[in-house]
């Protein structure tokens, strides 16, 4: 019985979340640009609020634990997404 010699499906999440990070890096960077600002155009998606508070709070007396969650999509991200899939299909 052959083993699976397939592409990792670990290895793809990485290499997406790599370029979603890179992408999103980039259209910080040049969100002063005029002609690419649009880079850095996106939507906050957060559980609580998208500044950072009123956050979930779990107090159990002894350990209290917090919960936040924030994700900025934006085309930078997008765009580094896309071409994280491409190098991915290219390997």
């Amino acid at each position: 019985m052959a083993k699976n010699l397939g592409k990792n499906k670990w290895a793809l999440f990485l290499i997406i979340l790599a370029g979603m990070v890179v992408g999103s890096f980039i259209g910080h960077l040049l969100r002063e640009v005029d002609y690419l600002s649009w880079l850095d155009y996106g939507m906050n998606f957060a559980l609580g609020n998208t500044h950072g508070s009123n956050i979930v709070t779990l107090d159990l007396g002894a350990l209290i634990v917090h919960f936040g969650f924030r994700l900025k999509i934006t085309i930078g991200s997008v765009i580094g997404t896309i071409i994280s899939i491409i190098i991915y299909k290219k390997l």
